[in-house]
């Protein structure tokens, strides 16, 4: 008969303690210990990142301010430039205005509106937008806002109104848009600025 094997024979309990129900407990007690520990570090961990998102919201914030600052500011710069030539370039085409205003504003039945420049004489009126880059969008933009001006100022009722877009740069087809509905094209360069609509371009009256 084979003999039996020595190995089988052996107790189990020489290869550790036999587990009861108090070891069971105390492991899972210790094992939550070291969960808690861990849930610690990664909440720890979770308001470093809270604290630096929240840096990086202020940074944010900052930047879109001064963003906001240098666009203002640009477009008051942009603005000041056009005025000073405005008067000049308009007679030069024929449109005898005499004085102009900026940034002017005012609400029709609670809808608020504002116009960059105004040039005006006695019959006539030129009303201009100024960009510092034209867009397609703006253009559109800009014509709706010319089909309201009687309605929203009545003292213009029986005005004759002109539109004009200023801008440093055009995106393309905006230039040809503004032209084909009868709108001066005016480019600021340097120090500044010049009407560029061909020979013979008669302005649209709205």
């Amino acid at each position: 008969m084979a003999q039996k094997s020595k190995k089988a024979e052996e107790p189990l309990e020489q290869y550790g303690q036999a587990l009861n129900f108090e070891k069971v407990w105390l492991m899972f007690k210790e094992t939550d210990k070291k969960f808690q520990a861990t849930d610690k570090k990664f909440q720890a961990t979770d308001k470093k990142f809270q604290a630096t998102d929240e840096k990086f919201q202020a940074t944010d914030k900052k930047m879109k301010e001064l963003q906001n600052l240098f666009t203002t500011q640009w477009g008051k710069l942009m603005e000041t430039l056009v005025e000073g030539d405005l008067i000049k370039l308009l007679n030069a085409r024929g449109i005898e205005v005499q004085r102009t205003s900026q940034r002017v504003s005012g609400s029709y039945n609670g809808n608020p509106y504002e116009f960059d420049i105004i040039a005006m004489n006695g019959k006539e009126v030129v009303i201009v937008e100024v960009k510092t880059t034209l867009r397609v969008d703006d253009v559109k933009d800009f014509l709706k806002k010319l089909s309201q001006v009687k309605v929203w100022m009545k003292d213009f009722s029986d005005k004759n109104i002109y539109g004009a877009v200023a801008y440093l740069t055009a995106n393309s087809g905006s230039q040809t848009m503004a032209a084909k509905k009868g709108l001066f094209l005016i480019r600021a360069t340097g120090n500044s600025a010049s009407i560029i609509n061909k020979e013979g371009f008669k302005p649209h009256c709205f």
